[in-house]
């Protein structure tokens, strides 16, 4: 079904550079799928010397991507576009993200969006005080609160913080480009993602633990800012950062790819990293910790497994005929294809993205609703 062409303004902590952060996959898909099907999408990405010196993507090659490199400088430039845009999201980590949203929800006349990529850090941030993109008093005054976390807490967001609407838009993969490859198996188990000392407890139990215990077997840990004082088994293969285009080759080179949750995700529930989405789409069998809603997102046994501890692990690694661990992948890998690429989440936005201008009917601005139960779903904090 065509829609109409809308105008969309991003404000996000990086779309250039994938280095030590989720957030530039996320958007890139997201930027991509909807610049596809014909809206006008600019991202607005601030200067910053981090992702400056390590840019994998500096001029993505969908929608319009531009730098500002600082407030004054974004008000000189940008005034107009946000103002005249359908929809202006801003997202977590944003430098100096406070000012940047109470200057968007000031200026834009259409719908603004927040969108949270770390949403039980962020919540956890706020009750401390100690955050600097956000607000409690802002939060009302976004028209979407765009969560990577569903379940309950959206109904958290809403009674206790006051949001308007708060809606689920998990991260996605890119089937066309995380997909199954012949590769020669390197590894046994390996793990993808950036050191963060919640999770480390649960690496050191899931992959260190096994890797010591079957030393005849091999193990990979691809991730930057790990410490140098860390001690890896001499069968665990360590490098400091696997470019998002090298990431295919990674998960297709390992037999089972391993899933740690940060600890804030766990509590909450709901919260499936991007890497997980990835593994799946090339068909690579995960295992995983164990967290709420994990049901809603990969069938535990047929489309992924769950493991507890060290030993759990070495009796998959072990045990497991190969027949099974292949259909595992495949399953998994047909669950994205069903319900977790980029182009479900545009689909998904544009969904909201009508419910909230639905409540101003003096402005409506004609993009149609399909008739399916993807909307009814997210509503409701379930993948679509």
């Amino acid at each position: 079904m065509r829609q109409e062409r809308l105008r969309f303004v991003f404000f996000g902590l990086s779309i250039t550079s994938s280095w030590g952060n989720g957030h530039a996959t996320t958007y890139r898909g997201l930027v991509r799928e909807l610049a596809s099907r014909g809206h006008d999408v600019l991202f607005l990405e601030r200067d910053v010397p981090w992702y400056a010196e390590n840019r994998d993507l500096p001029e993505p090659p969908y929608g319009r991507t531009l730098l500002y490199s600082s407030l004054t400088e974004l008000k000189d430039r940008f005034t107009s576009e946000i103002a005249n845009a359908d929809i202006v999201i801003i997202g977590s980590y944003v430098p100096e993200g406070l000012k940047v949203g109470e200057w968007i929800t000031s200026l834009a006349q259409g719908i603004t969006a927040f969108y949270d990529i770390d949403t039980p850090v962020t919540l956890s941030h706020l009750e401390s005080g100690d955050v600097e993109y956000l607000s409690k008093e802002l939060i009302p005054r976004f028209d979407l609160y765009l969560s990577f976390t569903g379940g309950p807490t959206l109904r958290l967001l809403e009674r206790h913080y006051r949001a308007k609407r708060a809606r689920v838009l998990y991260c996605s993969a890119d089937p066309d480009i995380y997909r199954p490859a012949d590769k020669e198996v390197r590894w046994d188990l390996g793990y993808l993602g950036t050191y963060s000392p919640d999770r480390q407890p649960t690496i050191n139990e899931l992959l260190l633990r096994p890797a010591r215990e079957c030393k005849a077997r091999r193990f990979a840990v691809a991730g930057p800012l790990y410490p140098e004082s860390l001690q890896w088994p001499a069968n665990v293969h360590y490098s400091s950062h696997v470019a998002p285009a090298d990431h295919r080759n990674f998960y297709n080179s390992q037999r089972f790819t391993l899933n740690v949750t940060r600890q804030a995700m766990i509590k909450a529930g709901y919260s499936p990293s991007v890497r997980l989405f990835e593994a799946a789409a090339c068909g690579v069998p995960i295992i995983t910790d164990l967290w709420r809603g994990l049901a809603s997102v990969f069938k535990p046994g047929r489309e992924i497994l769950v493991a507890r501890s060290g030993a759990e692990v070495v009796k998959m690694l072990t045990t497991i005929p190969e027949e099974r661990r292949i259909q595992i992948g495949r399953n998994a890998r047909q669950r994205v294809l069903k319900e977790h690429t980029a182009a479900h989440r545009a689909s998904l936005l544009e969904h909201y993205f009508v419910e909230a201008i639905a409540s101003r009917p003096a402005k409506l601005f004609g993009v149609k609703l399909p008739a399916d139960q993807g909307f009814a779903q997210a509503v409701r904090g379930q993948p679509a």
